[in-house]
C-alpha cells in the first residue's frame, strides 16, 4: 500500500483524506459496538439469567484487553497504526456478529473477550491517529465532530433497533450478525481504499512513562474506575430496577445520542474557547451531582423517569471526556502520542479489572452505595481538573509546573 505523507494527503479526494477516513471509523464502531451494548443486558438476563455478580464479572473479562492495551506497542513493532486500527475493528465486528451463538456463561464471556481486545486496540490506535493527524488548532472542534459523527451511527443502530425488534420480531442472533457484519465489512473497505497516511512525526515504539504527564496518567485512572460504574450499572439498573424490555433500552440510548450528536460540535468550540480546564471541572462537578441523584433512585424510591432523564444527563456529560486527550496533545512531545495512548489506556483500565466483579457484590447489598463511590471518585476528578493551567503545553502541564524550565526525561 502506498504511503503519503499528511501533508500530501490534501491533494486526494476529500473522501479519501485523513480526516475522512477517522470520521468513517468513527461511525463504524459504534455500529457494532452499540449495538452490543443496546442489547447486552436484556440478552444475558434471557440466555443465561446473569445477576449484578455474572454481569460484573462480564464487564471485569471485557476490560481485560484494555488493561493490556500497552500491548499495541509491541503489534507496531510489526504494524502501522492505520493496519492495527482496521484489524481492530473488523475483530470487533466479527465478534459481535457471533455473540448470539455462544448463549451460556462460558460463551459469552469467551466472545466478550475477543470482541473486546477489537474494541480496546482500535480505540487505543484510533486515539493516537486522531491526535497525530489533526492539527493541535482544530482538534477540540474536529473531535468533537467525530464524536457527533459516532453517536450518529449510535443513533441510527437504535433507532432501527426501536422501530423494528417489536415490528419484526426480531432475535438476538439476526441483529448481532447485520451490525456486526456491517462494522467488519466497513472496515475491510478502509483497507482497500484508503492509502497508508505517514505523519511527520515519528512515534516511539517502547514503553513511555513520564513524570511531567503525571496529572494525565492520574486523571485517566479515576476516569477509567468511574466510568465503569456508569457503564456497567446504570443500564443494568434500568433493566433490573425498572424492567425495561430491549426496545426500551434502545429508546433510551437513542435519545442520548441524539442529545449527543447536536451537542458534541459545539462542546467541541467550548473546549476551544474555554480550556479543557473549565469544561473537565465542568464535567466531574456535572457527573458529582449526577452519581448522587442516581443513589437517590434506590435511597428514596424516585422513579422511572428521573431515572431516565439521569441516564441522559449523564451520559451527555461524558462526552466532555475528550478534553483530557486535547490537554495530554498541547503538552505532550510528538512522538510520545502513539506509545502514551497505550499507557494511557492501560492506566485508564487498571480499576476496570477489578472493580465491576468487586461492586457486583455491593451492588446486591446496596446499589446505592455503588452509586456513592461514583460520586466520591467524580469529587476526586474535579479537584484533579483544578490543577489543570488555562494554558497547557510543555513546560507547562500542571499548575505546579508555571515557570519550571522543561527538563529532559
Amino acid at each position: 500500500m502506498k504511503l503519503i505523507p499528511l501533508a500530501e494527503a490534501k491533494t486526494l479526494p476529500r473522501w479519501r483524506q485523513p480526516a475522512f477516513l477517522l470520521f468513517l471509523m468513527a461511525a463504524a464502531m459504534p455500529i457494532a459496538f452499540s449495538t452490543w451494548s443496546a442489547l447486552l443486558n436484556n440478552f444475558v438476563k434471557e440466555a443465561a439469567g446473569f445477576t449484578g455478580v455474572e454481569i460484573g464479572w462480564l464487564h471485569t473479562v471485557r476490560e481485560i484487553p484494555g488493561f493490556l492495551a500497552i500491548g499495541v506497542i509491541v503489534l507496531l513493532w510489526a504494524l502501522r497504526e492505520q493496519v492495527l486500527a482496521l484489524l481492530a475493528l473488523g475483530l470487533l465486528g466479527a465478534a459481535t456478529a457471533v455473540t448470539a451463538w455462544f448463549p451460556t456463561l462460558g460463551g459469552i464471556l469467551t466472545i466478550t473477550l475477543l470482541s473486546s481486545i477489537g474494541f480496546h486496540y482500535f480505540e487505543t490506535v484510533n486515539q493516537s491517529l486522531q491526535l497525530q493527524w489533526i492539527d493541535k488548532k482544530r482538534a477540540p472542534q474536529t473531535i468533537g465532530w467525530i464524536v457527533a459523527i459516532g453517536s450518529g451511527a449510535s443513533m441510527v443502530a437504535y433507532g432501527l433497533i426501536v422501530a423494528t425488534w417489536k415490528a419484526f420480531d426480531l432475535s438476538y442472533n439476526l441483529v448481532y450478525l447485520v451490525s456486526g457484519g456491517l462494522t467488519l465489512a466497513i472496515a475491510v473497505f478502509a483497507a482497500f481504499a484508503y492509502p497508508q497516511f505517514e505523519a511527520p512525526d515519528p512515534q516511539l515504539k517502547h514503553f513511555v512513562l513520564r513524570k511531567r504527564y503525571w496529572l494525565y496518567y492520574v486523571m485517566q485512572f479515576m476516569a477509567g474506575a468511574r466510568r465503569q460504574i456508569f457503564v456497567v450499572f446504570a443500564a443494568f439498573m434500568m433493566v433490573e430496577r425498572f424492567g425495561f424490555e430491549v426496545h426500551e433500552v434502545t429508546a433510551l440510548f437513542l435519545i442520548n445520542y441524539l442529545v449527543n450528536m447536536v451537542a458534541a460540535p459545539f462542546m467541541g468550540h467550548a473546549v476551544a474557547k474555554f480550556g479543557e480546564r473549565a469544561a473537565l471541572v465542568f464535567e466531574h462537578g456535572g457527573l458529582m451531582l449526577v452519581f448522587l441523584a442516581y443513589g437517590g433512585l434506590y435511597w428514596f424510591g424516585w422513579g422511572v423517569m428521573l431515572a431516565a432523564a439521569l441516564y441522559v444527563i449523564d451520559h451527555l456529560f461524558f462526552s466532555l471526556a475528550f478534553a483530557l486527550k486535547t490537554y495530554f496533545q498541547k503538552i505532550a512531545d510528538p512522538g510520545d502520542i502513539a506509545p502514551t495512548a497505550a499507557v494511557a489506556f492501560t492506566i485508564n483500565h487498571i480499576a476496570a479489572v477489578f472493580l465491576p466483579a468487586a461492586l457486583g457484590y455491593l451492588w446486591v447489598i446496596s446499589p446505592g452505595a455503588v452509586f456513592g463511590l461514583a460520586a466520591a471518585m467524580a469529587g476526586v476528578s474535579l479537584l484533579l481538573a483544578l490543577l489543570i493551567p488555562r494554558h497547557p503545553e510543555p513546560g507547562n502541564e500542571t499548575v505546579f509546573s508555571r515557570g519550571l524550565p522543561l527538563v529532559a526525561e
